[in-house]
């Protein structure tokens, strides 16, 4: 922690000046005789606020002390919940390899079955999406993310033991539930650990996963076919089992290696836990305690923000293009290389996946050195759309296969800028948790259209597929600009609000529900 020269905040003369940790008689300055650690935790403990009414920070932190934390909860935090997504989006995505392996002639799947199988895994995921989000933040991360993996890891085990496309469609619609709560739920997790400017990259170093279990699990895929058997498995049989087996040994290291949050942290000092407390308070205007319970009005707040909403429907409209992608990359391969072999084929898949993975990590980097998101949504979406002009305006492979590098450069970036953004512009903790849900289940509404983008009566070229994703990424241009637009507009507008007037009366849960629309609250676009 600081020593004797860290920065404290005085008490000003002019009517915005802090109010204190949790009333005007109890502010913090160099007269309270209070030493920089005592501040700190002062603000950390629940009943007192870091900010003052108007919003503005009543701490101040030593930029030493906070590096030196954060490099601790990423070593702590981020490599964890990273692997666990990494076979989250393996588990799910397989299926696409699996077809490629002889699923659909081994299940006597024909015609639109593959299709039907696809969306029965979404049913399930975007109805349990926010109760998923919801259960996370009762239960506490620390046992409930572990628990879903386990759940997803032993369908992964079941898939490969079905023999018919019912059997198959019952363990799909099993794993949709307990990944519901993955994405939305490390999400929320992380949120308690980090700054707004800070989460963005964080949540891109998670996401990253999902590109490279599109290119981790080709080869992986590839490697396991050249298996002669696993046990009495065979062909696609032995994918589902073995990555499947390595999602459910994960699981349990995580329940030893997840901590809930910054309190309970065990690799934390005292002083450790204050500033990590103290330092997410104090971007959260009226805020006395990180983890509030769970309370309707600020679950509705969450659900019902205009950012929340708009920033849902961008990734509805993106995840079209990302869960297309995951399933139906090898078929797409196929179309391009149709006389290679399957483990060539399934190999063709992994560069995309690269660049977007180096893409999903570059632009949250850049997002959160600058703490802008609205931004690299513009700039992300024209690739998608070029991708796809590619694909409907050419079809010489090496053009069609150069599309799918730009494809995949521009559409995993999403994940991670959209979750910042509503993480961002909620107050509370349980605004946080019901916004993110309501933005990963809007988003998988655009999964369960991806299930019926590419259809066989469509192939090879796919043109109603590929005009359908030139359609979503123009639509989330536009979107994009839209919002940022209103955003700025609307925080000129609340500049002209008078927040003491707004304020009068009201008691502090009354001031805490309002979430962003307390006077003092600004969107951050």
């Amino acid at each position: 922690m600081a020593g004797k020269d860290y920065p404290v905040v005085e008490r000003q003369a002019d009517n915005h000046s802090p109010i204190g940790l949790a009333d005007e008689k109890a502010y913090v300055s160099d007269n309270d005789g209070m030493v920089p650690d005592k501040i700190t935790h002062k603000a950390a403990e629940k009943g007192h606020t870091a900010t003052d009414k108007y919003g503005h920070s009543l701490v101040q932190f030593d930029p030493v002390a906070e590096a030196k934390l954060r490099w601790k909860i990423d070593l702590y935090v981020v490599p964890t919940v990273s692997l666990l997504y990494l076979f989250c989006f393996i588990d799910r995505a397989n299926i696409g390899n699996a077809k490629l392996a002889g699923l659909e002639k081994d299940l006597h799947m024909k015609g639109y079955d593959y299709n039907k199988l696809l969306s029965v895994f979404y049913i399930s995921y975007i109805i349990f999406e926010i109760p998923s989000n919801m259960a996370c933040k009762w239960i506490g991360p620390g046992w409930f993310i572990p628990s879903i993996s386990l759940g997803f890891g032993i369908c992964s085990i079941c898939t490969a033991f079905v023999h018919d496309i019912h059997g198959a469609s019952g363990v799909r619609f099993l794993l949709g539930i307990f990944e519901a709560g993955m994405m939305p739920g490390i999400a929320y997790y992380m949120s308690r650990w980090y700054r707004r400017s800070e989460l963005t990259f964080r949540l891109s170093l998670y996401i990253v996963m999902a590109p490279l279990a599109g290119a981790f699990g080709g080869l992986l895929a590839s490697g396991i076919l050249r298996l002669p058997h696993f046990g009495g498995l065979h062909a696609w049989r032995m994918i589902f089992a073995i990555e499947g087996i390595i999602t459910c040994g994960l699981s349990l290291i995580s329940f030893f290696t997840l901590t809930d949050r910054p309190a309970t942290a065990r690799w934390l000092t005292a002083e450790e836990k204050d500033l990590a407390i103290a330092r997410v308070k104090s971007e959260r205007v009226g805020t006395t305690e990180v983890l509030d319970k769970l309370d309707v009005p600020k679950i509705i707040r969450g659900i019902f923000s205009p950012v929340t909403l708009c920033t849902a429907l961008i990734f509805l409209l993106d995840n079209v293009t990302v869960q297309g992608l995951a399933f139906f990359a090898p078929t797409i391969v196929k179309t391009i290389y149709p006389h290679s072999s399957v483990i060539s084929q399934q190999l063709h898949t992994v560069p995309p996946y690269v660049l977007g993975a180096f893409i999903t990590l570059l632009f949250p980097f850049l997002s959160s050195r600058y703490d802008r998101r609205s931004l690299f949504c513009v700039l992300a979406a024209p690739l998608t759309m070029a991708g796809y002009t590619m694909f409907l305006g050419s079809t010489d492979a090496r053009v069609r296969y150069g599309a799918t590098f730009l494809v995949a450069g521009g559409s995993f970036v999403f994940g991670a800028l959209c979750n910042a953004q509503v993480a961002a512009n909620v107050v509370s903790d349980t605004a946080r948790s019901a916004a993110i849900g309501t933005n990963v289940m809007l988003g998988n509404v655009g999964g369960l259209v991806s299930t019926w983008s590419f259809l066989p009566s469509d192939a090879p070229d796919y043109h109603v597929g590929n005009g359908l994703n030139l359609g979503t990424s123009s639509g989330m241009l536009l979107l994009s600009l839209a919002l940022w637009g209103w955003m700025k507009m609307d925080n000129r507008r609340r500049e002209r609000r008078d927040v003491d007037k707004e304020l009068e009366g009201l008691g502090v849960r009354q001031v805490q529900d309002l979430d962003w629309r307390h006077p003092a609250f600004r969107w951050k676009p």
